[in-house]
Parts: C-alpha cells; sequence; structure tokens
C-alpha cells in the first residue's frame, strides 16, 4: 500500500511537469507554423493527453478486462467534461469560438450519443450482448480518420481561437524548433509514464480495498489517465491559450470514442458489462450541457458559475456511483 501511495504522488508531479513542457513546446510549434492553436490541441496534444487511455484500454482489451476497457473510456470524458472544463473555467473563464460551438462540440455530443448506441446494441439487436463489436470498431476508427481528415483541412483556416480568448501578450522571440520538439517529447514521455505510476498506484489501492472492476475504471483509471488532460487545459488557460485547452478536452474526447475504444475493440469485442445507461447518460448529459453553457450567460464563453455546476455535476455522479456499491 505504502509504494501505491508513493507511486500515486510521483505520478502526479511527473503528470504537472509533461503537462507545462507540453503545453510550451505545442504553443510555440503553432505559432511559428502559423497553426491555430485549437488544432494542435485537437490533434498533437489530444493524442498526447489520450495515449495512457489509448494503452490501458488495448493491454485491457487483449487481457479480456473490456468493463476496465470501457469504464476508462467513458469515466474519462465524463471528468474531461465536467471537472476538465470546469476547474479550467473557474480558473480563466473560457471563450470558445463560433465554429468549434457549431463544428467541434456537436462531435462531442455525437460520439457521446453512438456510446450510448452501442451501449444498447444487445437491446436494439433483441436480447444480443451489449457491446463494442470488431466491426463496430472498425467502423469507429474509420470516422476517425475522417475527422482527422478534416481537422487539418481547418489547419488552413486563420486562427480565431484566441480571438477575445487572452490578454494581449508582447511579441517575444520564437523558441528553437529543436526546443518545442525537445519539450513536446519530454513533455509526452512525462504525462504517459506519470499517467501509468499513477494508475498503478491509484489501481493497486483501489483493488486492496475489494471495489469492482468497472468502478475503478469509471472513477480511479479514469481520473488517473485525465489528468494530462486537466493538467495540460489549465496550464493553457492560465497562460491565456483557450483554443489549446478546448481543443485538448474535445480532441481528447474524440480520440477516445473514436480511436481508443476503435483500436480496442477490433483486437477483441469489448462487452458494457455493469457500465449501463446511467454511465453512458451521464456522458452524453455532460456534452450537452457543455454545448449549452457555451451559449447562456454570457454567450459563447464558459463562466466561472457554469464551471462550478460542470464540477457540482460531477461530484453527485460520482457520489451515486459510489452509492450503487
Amino acid at each position: 500500500m505504502i509504494m501505491d501511495i508513493v507511486w500515486l504522488v510521483a505520478g502526479l508531479v511527473l503528470i504537472l511537469a509533461g503537462a507545462n513542457a507540453l503545453t510550451d513546446g505545442a504553443s510555440a510549434i503553432a505559432k511559428r507554423m502559423g497553426i491555430s492553436e485549437l488544432v494542435v490541441g485537437l490533434t498533437v496534444v489530444a493524442f498526447g493527453t489520450s495515449a495512457p487511455e489509448l494503452v490501458i484500454s488495448v493491454v485491457s482489451a487483449i487481457n479480456g478486462n473490456s468493463q476496465l476497457a470501457i469504464g476508462n473510456v467513458v469515466g474519462s470524458n465524463i471528468m474531461n467534461i465536467l471537472v476538465i472544463i470546469g476547474v479550467t473555467a473557474m480558473v480563466r473563464p473560457i471563450t470558445v469560438t463560433r465554429s468549434v460551438m457549431s463544428l467541434e462540440i456537436p462531435m462531442v455530443i455525437l460520439s457521446s450519443a453512438v456510446l450510448l448506441v452501442l451501449g444498447n446494441s444487445g437491446s436494439i439487436d433483441g436480447g444480443g450482448v451489449n457491446e463494442v463489436s470488431r466491426v463496430s470498431g472498425i467502423f469507429l476508427l474509420i470516422f476517425f480518420l475522417l475527422f482527422m481528415r478534416y481537422t487539418f483541412a481547418s489547419a488552413k483556416q486563420p486562427d480565431l481561437s484566441q480571438s477575445g480568448s487572452a490578454e494581449p501578450r508582447p511579441d517575444s522571440a520564437p523558441m528553437p524548433v529543436w526546443k518545442s520538439a525537445l519539450y513536446m517529447v519530454l513533455g509526452l514521455a512525462a504525462l504517459i509514464w506519470g499517467g501509468d505510476r499513477f494508475v498503478d498506484g491509484a489501481s493497486g489501492i483501489a483493488a486492496g480495498l475489494g471495489v469492482s472492476e468497472a468502478v475503478i475504471g469509471l472513477t480511479i483509471v479514469a481520473v488517473g489517465t485525465s489528468l494530462p488532460e486537466l493538467a495540460t487545459s489549465v496550464v493553457a488557460a492560465t497562460k491565456g491559450r483557450a483554443g489549446l485547452a478546448v481543443g485538448n478536452v474535445i480532441g481528447s474526447n474524440i480520440f477516445n470514442v473514436l480511436m481508443v475504444l476503435g483500436v480496442s475493440a477490433t483486437i477483441s469485442p469489448l462487452p458494457f458489462g455493469s457500465i449501463g445507461n446511467f454511465d453512458l447518460l451521464t456522458l452524453l448529459t455532460a456534452s450537452i450541457l457543455f454545448y449549452l453553457f457555451g451559449w447562456l450567460f454570457k454567450e459563447r464563453t464558459i463562466t466561472r458559475i457554469e464551471g462550478a455546476l460542470l464540477s457540482s455535476v460531477y461530484i453527485a455522479y460520482v457520489s451515486i456511483l459510489l452509492a450503487r456499491l
């Protein structure tokens, strides 16, 4: 138990350090290449911070631990919206561009709806097993490639993601390419290894307490694998880079459903088991709230009040989940 706690703390330190390095490196490359920070967040940063989910879900699929693989994705996506967007907005209100409100966030809602349908696929088929089949996994990967095609096409558009979302910053000498790349590589390495250490420690503690695999995936593992997204988004927000913060969450959620589950289900079909409509509807509701809060109170801005409300919903979700044990 003591070593589990040590790994928990060490993993958290690595995650925070890696998030800071990754944010600086990615932003420098975006500035040098004239690419929108939103696009960098949707691709490079989202892929890097979703790496722990990918590794854990793939290994879980290979080992036959389907509930851990699916619970990891569902729980991480719930936390990404309710906690990461919530906490980030409380640190600094997030201004979201009109294109994100009309295109990217609806994609998050759609991916959540797809999970809900897959989670009831057995009932829809008439008494079958609720699972992400190999065929479904292949289709998820196809949709992922289409999303990537759209994202890289949008990289050719002007960078509007920072409009009104950050305080003016004085021009400074751009970070050398080699240094930006080094920051990103070291940051990603620290995030991935730190996330892995954190999950090992947290899972060891949870297993010692006799918690089920589904609950571990939805809570402990989901929180651990979402820490890179949380750290990266908060750091980006404090530096006035809302596009990177929002793109990180949106990209991670879409990556988790389309790529992580796609790859995992292609390796081995993933039955949902005890992960049911309560969890899937919570994810869909969170996605819809993300969209609605962008228009309430202050148009296209997630305010501190809205951020607090999102975080409160997560606390309520986890409380109900634990009460059902």
